[in-house]
This record gives structure tokens, sequence and C-alpha cells, in this order.
């Protein structure tokens, strides 16, 4: 089932932030490999050129990456705009909309090859169900 534009993540402008977020969390890391973060002025940076950029609380993500998911999918996940309240859900789209969580696209192709939503397609999940939170109240 094809969801309503207003439901489903907003690719474009993830794929548009993308590459500059990235950089900011590998130059990041970078930085603390080399001269350490001791005072954490370096991350209070980052964290509001992020913001800058997404208008998100940061603080919501880790930015321990190197102990989850890995720097791409970090920022991905940042990149990614919220999800927002929408009117006249229907059971159909709650339905698919689970069905999306519970069944993520494995797509087999060289990462290389990959369009930017087939490469971040497993990790849609949260946006998900951020919006079915949102959208539940």
């Amino acid at each position: 089932m094809e969801l309503r534009s207003d439901i489903k993540p907003d690719l474009k402008t993830a794929e548009g932030r993308y590459s500059n977020i990235l950089k900011l969390i590998l130059d990041y890391t970078a930085h603390v490999d080399l001269s350490g973060d001791e005072d954490l002025s370096a991350y209070r940076q980052l964290e509001s050129e992020l913001h800058q950029i997404t208008q998100k609380d940061i603080s919501q993500f880790s930015m321990e990456w190197w102990e989850e998911e890995g720097a791409e999918v970090l920022a991905f996940r940042i990149s990614l705009p919220d999800p927002e309240k929408v009117e006249n859900l229907t059971p159909d789209e709650l339905e698919e909309i689970t069905f999306r969580i519970e069944n993520p696209v494995i797509i087999n192709k060289d990462w290389e090859e990959q369009t930017f939503e087939e490469q971040f397609s497993l990790y849609l999940d949260d946006y998900y169900r951020k919006f079915l939170k949102l959208n539940s109240q």
C-alpha cells in the first residue's frame, strides 16, 4: 500500500542534509581521537551545529555511534525530519505503518548501487514508531 505524502518520511530533505551531518559527526570523532574533549566543548559545538541544520533536540541521539549502528545510520537518523501530526489516519494506513516497522525492506544490491532511500530503508522503524506515538495522542 502506498502511504500519503504527509505520512511518509521526508527522504528528500534527509538526503540533502545527510552529507553535511555525516561530515560533522566524522570530524567530531577525529577531533576526539586526536585531542579528546574532556570539557565537552567540541560536543556542544557539534550539537549546536546539528540543531541549526535540523531544528531537532540532538540530545535524543547517542553520539557514541561506534558502539551502536555506525556514523552513517546516525547521520541518517539525525538528517530525517521528524514525523508530523496528520488528520484522518485510516485503519489501513495504521496497518501499513505497523507492517513497515515489523518488515523492513532488505535490498540485495551493493551499497554503491543503491539509492539513498534503499540504503536507509532498514532504518525507518524509529520514524514510524515516532509517527504512531505522535498520532495516537
